[in-house]
């Protein structure tokens, strides 16, 4: 992690996208943020609010993962927890409308 903090999310965005150069662990963040937002939307659908906790889980255990044994860094979640859930987003439709390939030359 930067010793850099970072005071706006367009400052933290490129460090984002630097800690998830590799395909194998974005692929594992969308896998991980789209199971989650599928358990998010059963469990308001549904009512049963023990799902909740499996969304969290599957989000953050896909990430991790992809960190950990992937990319080999340290989770920006850790420092930069709401910043890190709105650029995982981000990223997850910037790579679904095909605009994630023009983030990379603008930074690196």
């Amino acid at each position: 992690m930067s010793d850099k903090r970072f005071t706006s999310f367009k400052e933290f965005w490129p460090y984002y996208l630097s800690e998830h150069r590799l395909p194998s662990n974005r692929l594992l963040h969308y896998v991980g943020t789209y199971l989650s937002l599928a358990f998010l939307l059963i469990a308001i659908s549904t009512q049963q609010w023990w799902l909740l906790l499996a969304a969290l889980l599957t989000g953050y255990g896909f990430a991790w993962i992809g960190h950990f044994f992937i990319e080999k860094n340290r989770p920006a979640t850790f420092n930069y927890p709401l910043w890190s859930f709105l650029a995982d987003y981000k990223m997850c439709y910037f790579a679904l409308t095909g605009k994630l390939k023009q983030e990379w030359p603008k930074y690196f």
